[in-house]
């Protein structure tokens, strides 16, 4: 884990600490030692093996397990949120209302999903070093993309169910080369209904006691019938009991505990404080269009839900970068490495810069970072529409060149998720559209000024809602076949279109592409180049017995189910169902559904329905399995306690808890609420 030193400071600093089972592990460098001193099991390769073929990955950003060999994927309902509503109509909305395929001609094909599976990782460290070595600035960019894309390229060849992605840990410490089988054809069997999955609403989110059913069933198919998974989790209906060990295999996105402290400064002081007051006036925004009517509601409500989830994690994240104590371990730990550095001359030669060269792309940035978001990050060009009309543009532009010179995101490798995402047959609401649209140029103009260069091209002698009507009432992208012929036509189709929101991008798109090569540039190469100096600082004090930051792939996180103490009191590590209907009022947010209470007598009300443990999780963990020692699952991730935000800097063994739904709930509501014997029986129970 951290070095002594490191957690004798922490120690120091937050008295009563006692060593927690901190640590995001990649899959290949398990803390075995750890785990066989402070639970006596060491598990073996088999047992890694099967955890990892089971455990798969949805791209758009949570994780998920194989359920059984045909294919049936567990994960949260909060996952899939985007797939239901995408699937509803005001007539039928399968996320008020539920749904249940009974058979699989039933099951709903979600328009934008595909999940990884994880089938091999590669060292490719040397490769990726020796092709920038003594770069620095737009070489070091151009050359660590280049030799990415070859290395990809070469491992996924021409099969569009490989998806292959070289992944930097330890902040350019090591280099891996992970290969997974790719499924884009996924379809919903089961959710229930969001009154179920969502209980207790923002109020309750990052919080506990929970009364969550924050469930959903998925199915992959390949060539046209269930896919074959011959490794999946069983189930353990009788979950885990307090003190029991357990592990969580998920996707964990990002973690920032090995940012130096200038890099954290950047984050309290302008990018987190930014971010916050965006989310703010965008949740405004959302809910003022769902008042407007059911249609408005249900074509926002993913949104809505989103943004508030994320309103409520970034001020979390500012306040742990608030808490003086975080800073000052942070400092201390930063000054460790300064310090051995300082004590050899070689060393500081070698490695001395690092800091403050990192220290200057953080002024870099700050000069950037209004202009970037907004212009390459599209904060001033909200919607679907504009997404889709910069992909093609894009697409079209990069796909003529070499794989390895082009924008990572359009690489060879690539271009399988690309094209799924731009051609997807999701339904597009023109309304919608042109409220983001309109809001988002409106503070484009705000920002950057209506004297701006870019403003002026971008807005003309028009008013951002006037320029957001006719782009969106305009253009033809909402015609899925418009938009597969400028896919398919490429350079020629793209440039000989007048849709105006194509003609559009082009207008503008020069602009973005200089800003993001001037941050790419001045900013992320610097910040990579020197970020692998100081991992190598870290390698040569601690060697590997230590974890990467998180980087959205496979993980595998150990603890036990355990309470916590909170301003005096004991919080128990479990709910159960006889608290949800206590807490029920019946106005939302604290409104259970109609089918929980006609089927009250049949339940349990002992039955537990979530619980809390000590693992190490972040944002991307969502939908992750909880297993046993067996491999068998006996929870679900959904969430984490409020002090699990901090987590994001650093892990306290004290407070932070993972949140999960209990398997046997699941069961439970299947068997007795939903009426679902055939899924059951494809669950083994």
């Amino acid at each position: 884990m951290r070095s002594l030193a490191s957690f004798c400071l922490l120690s120091l600093l937050l008295p009563g600490v006692a060593l927690g089972a901190e640590g995001m592990w990649t899959l290949d460098n398990l803390p075995r030692t750890a785990l066989q001193r402070d639970f006596g099991f060491a598990p073996e390769a088999a047992w890694v093996d099967k955890v990892q073929k089971a455990s798969v990955r949805l791209a758009g950003g949570c994780s998920g397990s194989f359920a059984s060999p045909d294919g049936l994927v567990l994960t949260n309902h909060h996952c899939i949120w985007d797939c239901v509503e995408q699937l509803s109509t005001t007539e039928q909305n399968h996320l008020q209302d539920g749904f249940l395929a009974r058979t699989h001609d039933a099951e709903l094909r979600c328009p934008n999903m595909e999940l990884n599976q994880l089938t091999g990782i590669t060292d490719v460290t040397d490769r990726i070093r020796a092709a920038t070595d003594g770069q620095a600035g737009e070489a070091f960019v151009a050359a660590q993309r280049a030799e990415m894309s070859r290395i990809e390229q070469g491992c996924a060849g021409d099969d569009p169910t490989v998806r292959c992605d070289v992944v930097t840990l330890y902040h350019g410490g090591l280099y891996h080369l992970y290969r997974y089988q790719r499924y884009d054809d996924v379809r919903l069997v089961w959710s229930p209904e969001l009154k179920a999955s969502l209980f207790g609403g923002d109020p309750d989110n990052f919080n506990f006691p929970r009364y969550s059913l924050d469930a959903s069933l998925l199915r992959a198919w390949r060539d046209g019938r269930p896919a074959a998974t011959p490794e999946f989790f069983r189930w353990n209906a009788a979950g885990a009991e307090e003190g029991e060990l357990v592990f969580v295999t998920g996707h964990p996105g990002t973690t920032q505990r090995l940012l130096t402290v200038a890099q954290l400064e950047l984050r309290r002081d302008l990018a987190l404080v930014d971010q916050l007051l965006y989310l703010a006036e965008l949740r405004g925004l959302l809910n003022h269009y769902a008042s407007l009517g059911d249609e408005q509601r249900l074509h926002s409500q993913y949104h809505i839900l989103m943004v508030e989830n994320s309103y409520k994690a970034v001020r979390g994240l500012l306040q742990a970068l608030k808490d003086p104590t975080v800073f000052e371990f942070k400092r201390a730990e930063e000054q460790l490495l300064r310090d051995w550095v300082a004590a050899d001359a070689t060393r500081v030669t070698e490695f001395g810069a690092a800091w403050d060269e990192i220290a200057q792309a953080q002024q870099a940035y700050r000069a950037l970072h209004r202009r970037y978001t907004l212009v390459e990050q599209s904060r001033g060009f909200r919607g679907e529409l504009f997404s889709i009309a910069r992909g093609l543009v894009r697409a079209a532009d990069e796909r003529q060149k070499p794989s390895e010179e082009r924008l990572r995101e359009y690489r060879d490798t690539a271009l399988q998720s690309l094209e799924q995402r731009l051609l997807s047959p999701a339904p597009i609401h023109p309304d919608y559209e042109r409220l983001h649209l309109a809001w988002s140029l409106t503070k484009l103009r705000e920002e950057l000024g209506a004297d701006d260069a870019l403003v002026r091209a971008a807005l003309g002698d028009q008013s951002p809602s006037e320029l957001a009507r006719t782009l969106v009432e305009g253009t033809k992208l909402s015609d899925l076949e418009v938009r597969r012929a400028l896919w398919e036509g490429g350079s020629a189709a793209v440039a000989a279109s007048d849709d105006p929101m194509i003609a559009f991008i082009r207008r503008i798109d020069a602009e973005a592409r200089a800003v993001r090569a001037r941050y790419e540039n001045e900013v992320e190469a610097v910040e990579r180049a020197n970020q692998q100096k100081l991992a190598r600082v870290r390698f040569e004090l601690h060697g590997t017995d230590a974890y990467p930051d998180a980087t959205f792939t496979l993980r595998l996180s150990y603890g036990e189910v355990r309470g916590w103490e909170e301003y005096g009191r004991e919080i128990s590590p479990f709910t159960v169902l006889s608290g949800a209907f206590a807490r029920h009022t019946g106005a939302d947010p604290f409104a259970l559904p109609d089918s929980w209470f006609a089927a009250k007598p049949r339940l349990d009300l002992e039955q537990r329905v979530n619980f809390v443990t000590t693992h190490d999780i972040t944002g991307g963990n969502s939908g992750s399995p909880m297993v046993n020692r067996d491999a068998e699952v006996v929870g679900l991730v959904f969430d984490g306690n409020i002090h699990s935000l901090g987590g994001n800097y650093w892990y306290d063994p004290r407070v932070n808890r993972a949140v999960s739904v209990h398997a046997g709930l699941i069961l439970h509501a299947l068997r007795h609420i939903y009426d679902a014997g055939e899924l059951l029986q494809e669950l083994g129970q």
